[in-house]
């Protein structure tokens, strides 16, 4: 059955022509005190390559947006990250490269052989690591941003690590809060399909970790990580040949595949073989923490009911909001024998979890996501799951509203697992602009709320440093996007 949103709400997926920089003064509640560091959020800010239009969510030019608390006050800016998709808005005023969802005229040789893959659009992640600010799109390297001016300073490939097919780094790394290691993906599908795993130490220098081959490579999004173990949870999201030589977009190529179930795949973070464990096919895209308990392996994740629906929502965004179809947190665990045991942790629709990221690889009690509370329409709430009691609390921002992903801030370094803040970017549909909301984390009380002055379109993922940023002299307000 069709999932229905307010008409107004696919005006989230305006573009934002224009790049700004100022602090913002209009403020409901009062802003804490020891809420200090930077915010930044990314995802794709328009879905124009000059007269090029992008038929996929995931397509679009990515968009960088910080907030950075000084104690004092808010100053809010974004900046594109200038890709050569951007550059080619700006300059040739076409795309000059397919996207994952939006093909060139020309058929195969045009999209595959001649423009070796879709564009790198740098919009789905955003992390900070080694002091380092990097912009992450799955299929390729990622590209390093200033974190003060967000100025583009280019590809980073981890010292030439990231080259020729071993190009990709995903855009969900996880972080060890002990070691301080980042770790990450990439899929290879040619000439033979694998799962490249890479670890990246404190300073920012990067080795492979393992690379696992497998026939019949599913495209894959995510990644958990435990004490011993990075967790894929592999779904039979499976590439089509046939449609991939017809020369059309690459994202109509797949195809769920029930039949082939769903693979749990182990990868010992210390060396040593992958462990694949079969499983019922399952649907989802994000997940969760993951931990060690005793001999057996636990993974978060959300479950959806339809894969078609999000195929749906994914292309068909200019005119129909992405109401995503009904979906559960949920826990797997996998024990020493293969056998899967499955628990449902809510029975919530919500997407985008996040949790305490100093729990990261151990076990955890609360997740968040941006949720809601009926079957269908938009996320318009935050959800607090709390893992070992099964309840669920809900803050509600109200009608014609879409709240994004909610990112944890702990109150002090050694606050309990959730004394803290709760940051999400949220949509006002009939105002046309958005808004940041900041909830105490512990009830999800409303504690401040800063208002836009324009509206942020739909965006991704979020990561918040204690670093207060500095963006210095402000930069430009032309009419027309500037290259530099």
């Amino acid at each position: 059955m069709p999932l229905t949103t307010a008409p107004d709400m696919v005006n989230i997926f305006t573009p934002l022509m224009h790049e700004h920089d100022y602090v913002i003064d209009e403020v409901d509640g009062e802003l804490p005190a020891g809420l200090t560091g930077t915010l930044y959020r990314i995802g794709p800010g328009k879905w124009e390559v000059g007269r090029t239009l992008l038929h996929h969510l995931f397509d679009g030019d990515g968009m960088v947006s910080q907030f950075s608390f000084d104690g004092r006050e808010v100053r809010f800016r974004n900046r594109y990250v200038r890709t050569p998709q951007f550059r080619d808005g700006m300059v040739a005023g076409r795309a000059r490269r397919p996207g994952v969802g939006t093909a060139l005229p020309g058929g195969f040789w045009t999209n595959f052989a001649k423009a070796k893959g879709p564009a790198n659009a740098a919009n789905t992640g955003v992390v900070m690591h080694a002091d380092r600010l990097l912009a992450l799109w799955e299929g390729g390297p990622p590209y390093r941003l200033d974190p003060d001016t967000l100025e583009t300073l280019g590809i980073h490939d981890f010292g030439g690590r990231l080259r020729g097919m071993l190009r990709a780094f995903s855009a969900h790394p996880k972080w060890d809060p002990v070691t301080g290691e980042m770790f990450n993906f990439g899929q290879e599908f040619a000439p033979f399909p694998a799962l490249n795993c890479w670890k990246v130490d404190r300073q920012g220098r990067m080795r492979r970790l393992a690379r696992v081959r497998m026939l019949n490579m599913p495209w894959n999004h995510d990644v958990a990580l435990t004490t011993e173990h990075m967790v894929f949870v592999l779904d039979p999201y499976m590439f089509d040949l046939r449609t991939m030589l017809s020369g059309g977009p690459m994202f109509d190529a797949i195809r769920h595949r029930p039949d082939k179930g769903t693979r749990f795949v182990l990868v010992p973070r210390n060396g040593g073989p992958a462990r694949i464990v079969e499983h019922e096919t399952l649907v989802h895209l994000h997940v969760a923490n993951a931990f060690e308990d005793g001999t057996d392996t636990v993974v978060d994740l959300v479950l959806f009911d339809d894969y078609e629906e999000i195929r749906r929502d994914l292309t068909g965004f200019r005119t129909r909001f992405p109401a995503l179809p009904p979906s559960r947190l949920m826990r797997y665990r996998i024990t020493p024998s293969g056998r899967v045991i499955e628990t449902q942790l809510s029975e919530l629709s919500g997407e985008l979890p996040q949790y305490d990221w100093r729990r990261s690889t151990r076990p955890h009690r609360y997740t968040y996501l941006s949720g809601r509370t009926g079957d269908g329409g938009e996320y318009d709430s935050v959800l607090k799951v709390d893992n070992d009691t099964g309840r669920t609390e809900v803050h509600e921002m109200g009608s014609r509203t879409y709240v994004g992903e909610p990112i944890f801030v702990p109150r002090t370094p050694d606050a309990a697992e959730d004394d803290g803040w709760l940051l999400t970017v949220v949509y006002l549909g009939a105002e046309h602009r958005s808004q940041l909301a900041v909830l105490d984390a512990r009830g999800l009380e409303h504690v401040a709320t800063l208002q836009l002055k324009h509206h942020i379109p739909f965006g991704f993922h979020g990561t918040f440093t204690r670093r207060v940023a500095e963006p210095g002299a402000p930069i430009p307000h032309p009419d027309r996007l500037p290259i530099r």
